[in-house]
Protein backbone atom coordinates (compact mmCIF):
# COMPACT_ATOMS: atom_id res chain seq x y z
CA UNK A 1 0.00 0.00 0.00
CA UNK A 2 1.31 3.57 -0.89
CA UNK A 3 1.78 5.73 1.88
CA UNK A 4 2.39 3.23 4.17
CA UNK A 5 5.61 3.96 5.21
CA UNK A 6 4.66 7.11 5.98
CA UNK A 7 1.93 6.58 7.74
CA UNK A 8 3.81 3.91 10.02
CA UNK A 9 6.37 6.70 10.61
CA UNK A 10 3.21 9.13 12.01
CA UNK A 11 1.61 6.52 14.10
CA UNK A 12 5.08 5.59 15.87
CA UNK A 13 5.69 9.40 16.66
CA UNK A 14 1.86 9.56 18.55
CA UNK A 15 2.89 6.86 19.73
CA UNK A 16 6.03 8.08 21.53
CA UNK A 17 4.70 11.30 22.13
CA UNK A 18 1.83 9.86 24.27
CA UNK A 19 4.21 8.04 26.23
CA UNK A 20 6.62 11.00 26.76
CA UNK A 21 3.90 13.13 27.88
CA UNK A 22 2.87 10.53 30.83
CA UNK A 23 6.61 10.48 31.31
CA UNK A 24 6.91 13.80 31.15
CA UNK A 25 4.70 14.39 34.24
CA UNK A 26 6.91 12.80 36.52
CA UNK A 27 9.62 14.71 35.85
CA UNK A 28 11.17 17.65 37.97
CA UNK A 29 12.29 20.68 36.42
CA UNK A 30 15.55 19.73 36.85
CA UNK A 31 15.36 16.84 35.06
CA UNK A 32 14.11 17.95 32.37
CA UNK A 33 16.77 20.62 32.23
CA UNK A 34 19.51 17.82 32.62
CA UNK A 35 17.63 15.81 29.66
CA UNK A 36 17.47 19.03 27.33
CA UNK A 37 20.93 19.74 27.91
CA UNK A 38 21.51 16.23 26.44
CA UNK A 39 19.00 16.15 24.08
CA UNK A 40 20.24 19.46 22.82
CA UNK A 41 24.08 17.66 22.36
CA UNK A 42 22.85 14.66 20.73
CA UNK A 43 20.91 16.81 17.94
CA UNK A 44 24.20 18.65 17.56
CA UNK A 45 26.18 15.89 16.90
CA UNK A 46 23.65 14.26 14.53
CA UNK A 47 23.46 18.14 12.76
CA UNK A 48 27.59 17.69 12.66
CA UNK A 49 27.78 13.73 11.34
CA UNK A 50 25.65 15.14 8.11
CA UNK A 51 26.87 18.77 7.55
CA UNK A 52 30.60 17.43 7.38
CA UNK A 53 29.90 14.90 4.61
CA UNK A 54 29.66 17.17 2.63
CA UNK A 55 31.76 17.36 -1.04
CA UNK A 56 30.28 20.37 -2.51
CA UNK A 57 30.70 23.10 0.36
CA UNK A 58 30.13 25.88 -1.97
CA UNK A 59 26.58 24.34 -3.21
CA UNK A 60 25.71 24.23 0.79
CA UNK A 61 26.98 27.84 0.86
CA UNK A 62 24.55 28.66 -2.46
CA UNK A 63 21.74 26.70 -1.15
CA UNK A 64 21.49 28.40 2.47
CA UNK A 65 22.05 32.18 1.03
CA UNK A 66 19.26 31.44 -1.77
CA UNK A 67 17.44 29.60 0.58
CA UNK A 68 17.62 32.13 3.42
CA UNK A 69 16.52 34.75 0.41
CA UNK A 70 13.25 32.88 -0.76
CA UNK A 71 12.77 31.73 3.29
CA UNK A 72 12.67 35.45 3.68
CA UNK A 73 10.43 37.05 1.00
CA UNK A 74 8.19 34.05 1.55
CA UNK A 75 8.04 34.68 5.65
CA UNK A 76 8.30 30.84 6.54
CA UNK A 77 9.91 31.80 10.29
CA UNK A 78 7.08 33.86 10.77
CA UNK A 79 3.80 31.83 9.55
CA UNK A 80 5.48 28.82 11.79
CA UNK A 81 5.91 30.93 14.66
CA UNK A 82 2.22 32.06 14.02
CA UNK A 83 1.17 28.30 13.79
CA UNK A 84 2.94 28.15 16.51
CA UNK A 85 1.40 30.37 18.21
CA UNK A 86 -1.77 29.09 17.73
CA UNK A 87 -1.16 25.70 19.21
CA UNK A 88 0.24 27.47 22.23
CA UNK A 89 -2.84 29.31 22.99
CA UNK A 90 -5.23 26.41 21.63
CA UNK A 91 -3.29 23.98 24.50
CA UNK A 92 -2.08 26.36 27.01
CA UNK A 93 -0.60 25.12 29.97
CA UNK A 94 0.41 21.79 27.83
CA UNK A 95 4.62 22.64 27.65
CA UNK A 96 6.17 24.57 25.07
CA UNK A 97 4.28 23.90 22.47
CA UNK A 98 5.40 26.27 19.88
CA UNK A 99 9.04 25.39 20.19
CA UNK A 100 8.45 21.22 20.06
CA UNK A 101 6.53 21.75 17.29
CA UNK A 102 9.25 23.33 15.07
CA UNK A 103 11.96 21.65 16.61
CA UNK A 104 10.61 18.34 16.10
CA UNK A 105 9.21 18.71 12.74
CA UNK A 106 12.89 20.00 11.44
CA UNK A 107 14.33 16.33 13.13
CA UNK A 108 12.10 14.33 11.83
CA UNK A 109 11.89 15.76 8.22
CA UNK A 110 15.44 16.34 7.27
CA UNK A 111 17.75 13.33 6.71
CA UNK A 112 18.35 10.93 3.80
CA UNK A 113 16.27 8.20 5.64
CA UNK A 114 12.98 10.36 5.25
CA UNK A 115 13.92 11.31 1.16
CA UNK A 116 15.16 7.82 0.44
CA UNK A 117 12.41 6.13 2.17
CA UNK A 118 9.68 8.22 0.47
CA UNK A 119 11.15 6.83 -2.48
CA UNK A 120 11.47 3.70 -1.47
CA UNK A 121 7.74 3.86 -0.39
CA UNK A 122 6.43 5.59 -3.97
CA UNK A 123 7.64 2.99 -6.09
CA UNK A 124 6.14 -0.15 -4.79
CA UNK A 125 9.03 -1.08 -2.35
CA UNK A 126 8.35 -2.44 0.81
CA UNK A 127 9.46 1.01 3.05
CA UNK A 128 11.95 -0.92 5.38
CA UNK A 129 13.96 2.94 5.46
CA UNK A 130 10.83 4.48 6.86
CA UNK A 131 9.92 1.44 9.36
CA UNK A 132 13.78 1.75 10.33
CA UNK A 133 13.16 5.46 10.63
CA UNK A 134 9.91 4.58 12.55
CA UNK A 135 11.56 3.25 15.42
CA UNK A 136 13.88 6.19 16.03
CA UNK A 137 11.53 8.70 15.27
CA UNK A 138 9.29 6.85 17.82
CA UNK A 139 11.95 7.02 20.83
CA UNK A 140 13.53 10.52 19.87
CA UNK A 141 9.21 11.26 20.58
CA UNK A 142 9.74 10.38 23.62
CA UNK A 143 12.39 12.48 24.46
CA UNK A 144 11.29 15.27 23.01
CA UNK A 145 7.54 15.33 24.13
CA UNK A 146 8.50 14.89 28.13
CA UNK A 147 10.48 17.83 27.69
CA UNK A 148 9.50 19.68 25.66
CA UNK A 149 5.71 18.77 25.69
CA UNK A 150 2.31 18.09 23.20
CA UNK A 151 3.60 20.47 20.43
CA UNK A 152 6.04 17.56 19.20
CA UNK A 153 2.74 15.98 18.28
CA UNK A 154 1.57 18.37 15.77
CA UNK A 155 4.76 17.44 13.64
CA UNK A 156 3.58 14.78 12.22
CA UNK A 157 1.74 17.67 9.60
CA UNK A 158 4.92 18.81 8.28
CA UNK A 159 5.97 15.09 8.12
CA UNK A 160 3.01 13.56 6.55
CA UNK A 161 3.16 16.55 4.36
CA UNK A 162 6.79 16.28 3.08
CA UNK A 163 7.45 12.28 3.06
CA UNK A 164 4.06 11.98 1.30
CA UNK A 165 4.79 14.31 -1.36
CA UNK A 166 7.57 12.62 -2.25
CA UNK A 167 6.53 9.48 -1.68
CA UNK A 168 3.61 10.76 -4.24
CA UNK A 169 6.61 12.00 -6.71
CA UNK A 170 8.86 9.04 -6.46
CA UNK A 171 9.14 8.49 -10.17
CA UNK A 172 10.77 12.21 -10.59
CA UNK A 173 12.45 12.31 -7.38
CA UNK A 174 14.64 9.45 -7.85
CA UNK A 175 15.50 10.85 -11.33
CA UNK A 176 16.47 14.38 -9.26
CA UNK A 177 17.70 12.91 -6.65
CA UNK A 178 20.47 11.05 -7.43
CA UNK A 179 22.94 10.34 -4.45
CA UNK A 180 25.60 13.26 -4.85
CA UNK A 181 22.28 15.80 -4.63
CA UNK A 182 20.96 13.63 -1.53
CA UNK A 183 24.54 14.05 0.15
CA UNK A 184 24.32 17.63 -0.21
CA UNK A 185 20.96 18.42 0.71
CA UNK A 186 21.65 16.20 4.02
CA UNK A 187 25.07 18.76 4.80
CA UNK A 188 22.55 22.00 4.58
CA UNK A 189 19.97 20.17 6.50
CA UNK A 190 22.64 18.94 9.07
CA UNK A 191 23.72 22.38 9.50
CA UNK A 192 19.85 23.42 10.11
CA UNK A 193 20.12 20.73 12.85
CA UNK A 194 22.93 22.22 14.25
CA UNK A 195 21.43 25.94 14.61
CA UNK A 196 18.72 23.58 16.29
CA UNK A 197 20.88 21.92 18.85
CA UNK A 198 21.92 25.70 19.74
CA UNK A 199 18.63 26.66 20.07
CA UNK A 200 17.88 23.49 22.14
CA UNK A 201 21.24 24.69 24.70
CA UNK A 202 19.83 28.12 25.06
CA UNK A 203 23.09 29.03 23.13
CA UNK A 204 21.15 31.08 20.09
CA UNK A 205 17.97 30.83 18.17
CA UNK A 206 18.61 31.34 14.64
CA UNK A 207 15.82 31.71 12.00
CA UNK A 208 16.02 27.89 10.85
CA UNK A 209 12.32 28.47 9.25
CA UNK A 210 13.53 30.48 6.70
CA UNK A 211 16.88 28.63 5.89
CA UNK A 212 14.63 25.69 5.07
CA UNK A 213 14.37 26.27 1.36
CA UNK A 214 17.99 26.20 0.90
CA UNK A 215 17.74 22.40 1.41
CA UNK A 216 15.67 22.45 -1.89
CA UNK A 217 17.53 24.94 -3.26
CA UNK A 218 20.57 22.18 -3.77
CA UNK A 219 18.54 20.03 -6.14
CA UNK A 220 18.09 23.18 -8.17
CA UNK A 221 22.39 24.53 -8.23
CA UNK A 222 23.56 20.88 -8.68
CA UNK A 223 22.33 20.27 -12.05
CA UNK A 224 22.30 23.75 -13.07
CA UNK A 225 26.40 23.29 -12.92
CA UNK A 226 26.40 19.87 -13.71
CA UNK A 227 27.28 18.01 -10.32
CA UNK A 228 24.54 16.07 -9.76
Amino acid sequence: MIMQGTLVNIAAIALGCLVGRLCGRLLSDRVRQTIMAGLGLAVLLIGMQLSLQSRQPLIVIGGLIGGGIVGELAGIESRLERFGLFLQKRFSGAGQVAQGFVTASLIYCIGAMAIMGAIQDGLGGRPTILYAKSALDGIASVALTSTLGIGVLFSIIPLGLYQGGITLCAGLAKTVLTETVVLEMNAVGGLLICAIALDLLGIKRLPIGNLLPGIFMVPALMWAFGMA
